[in-house]
């Protein structure tokens, strides 16, 4: 599927300043189409049925309980349209919010850190990849979640510092070209790198999936 130069998005955040900020970004940018903004998820999900965009940025925290209505608005929307894709955004690196909000899977969900709304690419970019049924974490969170799980009996802990490299890189989204740009090696020697991750954490590559974001989330499910 080639990938839409011009996206139609809807944005949810309870902080009036945030969510206009934030639109204004986006629309200057020529990229994005902002639909409309609403501070409540149930607002969301009503405009959702209203205008059928392609993808959609949420807050975590909303009215009425400020817990995880962008979580639990995330799954509605993507359950009851497939083809719209969800960028949560959350004020910190928070390893629960990640297995929340991918516990029924990766395709079209991004969890961004709300500091990645200053860095307009990497927004723009994580709407394209939900937008296009792909996934996005945010590095500093994949950190988060590799370092919370390095004991003794974890199965990270059979990977080597190059494999831990790789893993990171791939969490990110990179492809293994990329990948192999970013630690100077070749393409064959990362693939190498790859299926031995995959074999020592017990993870089968399904192309279907982005995996490059499975292979750290499935993989610390089954810890």
């Amino acid at each position: 599927m080639p990938k839409r130069e011009h996206l139609r998005v809807l944005i949810a955040d309870d902080h009036y300043l945030i969510r206009e900020g934030t639109r204004r970004l986006l629309e200057d940018s020529g990229q994005i189409t902002v639909l409309a903004t609403v501070g409540t998820a149930d607002e969301l999900l009503t405009a959702v049925e209203h205008e059928q965009p392609d993808a959609v940025i949420a807050d975590i925290r909303m009215p009425p309980e400020h817990q995880t209505e962008g979580i639990t608005a995330a799954h509605t929307i993507r359950s009851r349209h497939p083809d719209i894709g969800v960028v949560v955004l959350s004020q910190h690196a928070n390893e629960h919010y990640a297995f929340a909000l991918f516990q029924h899977g990766t395709p079209g969900l991004a969890y961004l850190l709300k500091e990645r709304i200053g860095d307009l690419d990497e927004l723009i970019r994580a709407l394209h990849e939900v937008a296009e049924g792909r996934s996005v974490i945010d590095p500093r969170i994949v950190e988060v979640l590799l370092h919370s799980h390095r004991a003794a009996d974890s199965p990270l802990a059979q990977l080597s510092p190059r494999e831990l490299d790789v893993l990171r890189l791939m969490a990110q989204g990179k492809n293994n070209r990329a990948i192999a740009e970013t630690l100077t090696l070749s393409e064959s020697t990362i693939e190498k790198h790859v299926n031995s991750t995959f074999a020592k954490l017990g993870l089968a590559e399904q192309p279907e999936l982005h995996y490059r974001v499975t292979a750290v989330l499935t993989y610390l499910h089954h810890e």
